[in-house]
This record gives structure tokens, C-alpha cells and sequence, in this order.
């Protein structure tokens, strides 16, 4: 009797203990998070359609991984893109509107992704460009602006990883150019990344990738990746490429992948009929930069084929390299067993026009400069799939958000992709939404404008005011834009001011003017 007492007692404590034992067991660990942002990259890649450009790597994930076709940047250009899409909201809402606008200069109390994340329990780590490069948001990030050497020296303090040549000959350019600056100002902090930023704008030196600051990035991030993986904490890792923008600086193997007169031109050379004046950009960036021709304006004549294709070859050749990059990235997750646990986000901050509307760079409402790559694997993803519906980058913050089980903020202003994931036919935005700020040192006349667009399945439409850059306010309307992606993918022809097309034009106008809210699907409303 005694022995059955204690066999019944040992039972119940046992059972007791591993019921304890369950009950402590602690929750499975968040999905970690990779953001690979990179400069300038155009929606061109194998997987995307484009038969010329070598991105294996990149494909690869591509159809692993949830592949939106048809997502649009809300400013193409570089500080407002990001902010937007760090911050969760639109320009009008971050007030970044340009290049030099510091979003947390004008809301210190701006909570950026990472910064969310951190306050979800993620550890944020931080290399290269997330923010625009001379904005690198310390307060982001629990370990912010890591640097490879020697590029994280004293002297490269101020520099970017724009500005980096490595011929004796591009070297000297740069050098050169770069004393002339110097002896029109009283200290190098009041040029542009200390003055570096001026060289050839093509260069294909016989050196291995490691030389390179894209590559040393990636050699860090690994690095990084195996000290921190045993965390208790997931990671939250912001790896930011510069390549491809120019200048198109690269090892000269990826230049041989595109021999002369390999890819095709420009599909659409010319400016459209009737754009009005403020709708091109000035093509000052790629005047930057030290040039076998001279660079006009968009409506001027057009570079020499020869010089075309050059730069055609080597931004190719840049997105090759990145591509590189990413496939270095993918196989160290994987070697380290993180792959599976971790979102991957593959995005690129707006498009580019490599010789497009005659026009080399972004800045403008056109199609080519907003349309963007998003490339988005979910932990432990088995499938992936081509999803067609209209997208927008401020939409990425509420995405990652539900991939990794956080709660999505109310001032979100874009809408969580997650619903599509699953079902890819389910009716979706009826329009996405970009502007552009023209300056007056861009314009062509001289005069400020602010351009607001909309994109629907099938149409683009674009509104041009004034706009006064002290009070921060928009002016009188003065033009407007209207392409039919159906007929016209290009944007060869503005058809606002046809006749046949006055109804069409004013609905458009109508739907522009009640903006995103009423864009979002009735399912998620």
C-alpha cells in the first residue's frame, strides 16, 4: 500500500514538474530581419524580364521570395524615398521633400523603422546607406553606421561610398577637381562629401571585388552576422549598397560580361510630346562627374551612341556586381543556419534613366524613375510567387511588420502586403502615388514647381503647381501629364490636352485630388 502512495505521489510530482517545465518554456524567437536597400536599381533584373542584364543571384531569391511587379517609390529620389519608406508615411506627411531635407532635423521624434523594431525587442545594426548617405540616424540603430576599413578612418569621415575611385588616373581627376573646390570655400565642410564626390563617371580597373567598398560592406555584414546571431534578441540588419550609383565604378570582369554594343538602346530616347517644361529633370547629376562628352539638358541633343551605350554597359555592369554581393549575403545566412528564420526585404529607392527620355538619373514623375524592384522572402518561405498588383515602398513598414508578428501603427500610410502574399488575385489599390519637387536651380525656367502623380492599372496621371519653398505651400496649378500604360508603356506622348481625352482627365484629376485613402482596397479599409 505504502509502495502505491508513493508510485501515485512520484507520478503527480513528476507531472507537475513537466507541466511547470512547459509553462517556462519560453515563446519561439521572432523572425530576424534583412533590409539589403540598393542605390538607384531599376525594377531591369533576369527575373523582372530583362534577357541582357547577369543577375543570377538575385533571381534567384527573386522566386523564392513574394516578387512585386509593379511597385512605385512616393519620390524618386533619394532622401524623401527613404524617409518615407523608413518612416511609414508619405512626403507630404515626412515634409522631405528633397535632397537636403533632414527628416530629423524637421521631427526629432520621428520613430523609424528600426527604432520600432528596437522597441519590439530586435537588435538594429546598421551598414551603409539606409538613410540618404550624409544622414546616417545614429539614433536608428543600436549599432549605427558600421564602417569597414579603412572606411572607417578619420579621413574617410565625411566621405561616402559614392566617392571612391581606384586607377592612379581617376584618382588624379578627383584629386584635381576636388583643390579647385577647395580654394572657393573656407573648409571642406562646406562641399558635398569634403569634395571627393568628382570623377570619371565610368571606370574599369583589372582588380579583384574586395578592393571595393561594396564588397568590404558585405565582408563586414557577414562578420557581423556571426557575432551577433547567438543573441537572445533577433536581429534587425540594414545593409545599404551604393552601387549602381554612379559613378559606374567596377571591377573590369563585370564591364566584360557587356561587350560593346551588347544591350539594346533605350526603348523610348525622346522626351514625350507635349510634356511641359518642369516634367524633365536637368541631368545635373551625371554632369557632375568628369565626361568623354558634354551633358546637356534633356531637350538638347543626345550623346553619341558610342557614349550611350558606355554608360548603359556600365550601370549593367554595377547591378552585376551588386548582384554578386547578394549571392555572398544569401549562402553566409545560410552557412550560419539563418536563412530559413529570417525576412529578407530587397528594395531599391527609385529607378534611373540610362539615356530614357534622353535623360541620365532620376527626379522625375516618369514611370522609369518610380517603378522600383521589391523583392520580399517571409521566414521559412517554401514558394515563391510574381504578384501583378499596384504596390508603393511606404507599404514595406506595415509588411514587415505582420512577417514578423509586430503590431502595425495607426499612422501608417501604406498598406500591409501580407493579404496578397496569399491570395494574389484579391482586388487591390486602385492607384499609387509619387511627387516630385522641381528646384529652381533644376528647372528649366527657373520657377519652383511641385509635381503630384498617380498611378493606376492602366493610366499615369500628373498634376504641376507652383510651389513656394519658404512657407512650404503649393501655388496654382499650371500643367498637367496623362500616359496610357495600355497603348503607351513608354510615356512617349502626353495626351492630357486632347480633346477626346477632357473627361477622362477630369475623372483622374478627381481621384488624384481625394488621394491615398481612397486608393486602399475595401478589404482592408
Amino acid at each position: 500500500m505504502k509502495a502505491c502512495v508513493f508510485c501515485v505521489l512520484g507520478a503527480l510530482f513528476l507531472a507537475g514538474c513537466q507541466s511547470s517545465t512547459t509553462e517556462k518554456k519560453e515563446a519561439p524567437q521572432r523572425p530576424n530581419i534583412l533590409l539589403l536597400s540598393i542605390d538607384d536599381l531599376r525594377p531591369e533584373l533576369g527575373y523582372y524580364g530583362n534577357e541582357e542584364i547577369i543577375t543570377p543571384n538575385i533571381d534567384a531569391l527573386a522566386a523564392s521570395s513574394m516578387t512585386m511587379l509593379n511597385t512605385h517609390c512616393q519620390s524618386a529620389v533619394c532622401a524623401p524615398s527613404r524617409a518615407s519608406t523608413m518612416l511609414g508615411y508619405r512626403p507630404d506627411s515626412t515634409r522631405v521633400w528633397y535632397l537636403g531635407d533632414e527628416f530629423r532635423k524637421i521631427d526629432p521624434d520621428a520613430v523609424t523603422m528600426p527604432q520600432y523594431f528596437h522597441k519590439e525587442g530586435y537588435y538594429t545594426v546598421n551598414i551603409g546607406k539606409i538613410f540618404h548617405n550624409f544622414m546616417p540616424d545614429s539614433v536608428s540603430w543600436d549599432e549605427p553606421d558600421l564602417r569597414p576599413y579603412p572606411y572607417n578612418t578619420e579621413p574617410h569621415r565625411y566621405r561616402d561610398g559614392e566617392t571612391y575611385w581606384y586607377t592612379e588616373e581617376s584618382k588624379a581627376i578627383q584629386e584635381a577637381t576636388r583643390e579647385k573646390l577647395l580654394s572657393k570655400v573656407n573648409s571642406p565642410r562646406e562641399l558635398y562629401a569634403d569634395g571627393w564626390n568628382h570623377g570619371p563617371a565610368l571606370e574599369a580597373a583589372d582588380l579583384p571585388d574586395s578592393v571595393y567598398i561594396d564588397d568590404k560592406q558585405t565582408t563586414l555584414a557577414l562578420e557581423t552576422l556571426k557575432r551577433i546571431k547567438d543573441k537572445k534578441q533577433p536581429f534587425f540588419m540594414g545593409l545599404g549598397y551604393y552601387r549602381p550609383h554612379l559613378p559606374f565604378v567596377v571591377p573590369k570582369k563585370y564591364w566584360d560580361m557587356y561587350p560593346e554594343g551588347s544591350i539594346s538602346p533605350p526603348a523610348n530616347p525622346k522626351l514625350p510630346e507635349n510634356a511641359p517644361i518642369m516634367a524633365s529633370s536637368s541631368n545635373y547629376e551625371l554632369r557632375a562627374y568628369h565626361n568623354t562628352h558634354k551633358i546637356g539638358r534633356p531637350e538638347e541633343e543626345p550623346l553619341p551612341q558610342q557614349y550611350v551605350d558606355s554608360l548603359r554597359r556600365g550601370y549593367y555592369a554595377s547591378v552585376s556586381f551588386i548582384d554578386a554581393q547578394i549571392g555572398r549575403i544569401v549562402e553566409g545566412l545560410k552557412a550560419m543556419d539563418l536563412y530559413d528564420n529570417t525576412i529578407i526585404v530587397l528594395w531599391g529607392d527609385h529607378g534611373w534613366k540610362i539615356g530614357d527620355h534622353n535623360g541620365w538619373g532620376k527626379q522625375t514623375n516618369f514611370r522609369i524613375d518610380t517603378q522600383v524592384p521589391l523583392i520580399i522572402k517571409e521566414a521559412n518561405q517554401q514558394q515563391g510567387k510574381k504578384i501583378t498588383a499596384l504596390s508603393e515602398l511606404v507599404d514595406l513598414f506595415p509588411t514587415v511588420c505582420d512577417l514578423a508578428g509586430v503590431p502595425k501603427a495607426e499612422y501608417f500610410q501604406g498598406t500591409s502586403l501580407t493579404p496578397l502574399f496569399k491570395n494574389p488575385e484579391l482586388p487591390w489599390k486602385d492607384a499609387v502615388f509619387t511627387q516630385f519637387r522641381r528646384t529652381k536651380k533644376a528647372s528649366k525656367d527657373g520657377n519652383e514647381y511641385m509635381g503630384y502623380s498617380m498611378q493606376t492599372e492602366r493610366y499615369h496621371y500628373v498634376e504641376w503647381y507652383t510651389w513656394d519653398n519658404e512657407t512650404k505651400t503649393r501655388g496654382d496649378f499650371v500643367a498637367s501629364e496623362l500616359y496610357d500604360h495600355k497603348e503607351d508603356f513608354y510615356e512617349t506622348k502626353n495626351i492630357a490636352g486632347y480633346p477626346e481625352n477632357e473627361a477622362l482627365t477630369k475623372h483622374l484629376s478627381e481621384s488624384l485630388a481625394k488621394g491615398w485613402r481612397a486608393a486602399i482596397p475595401e478589404s482592408e479599409r
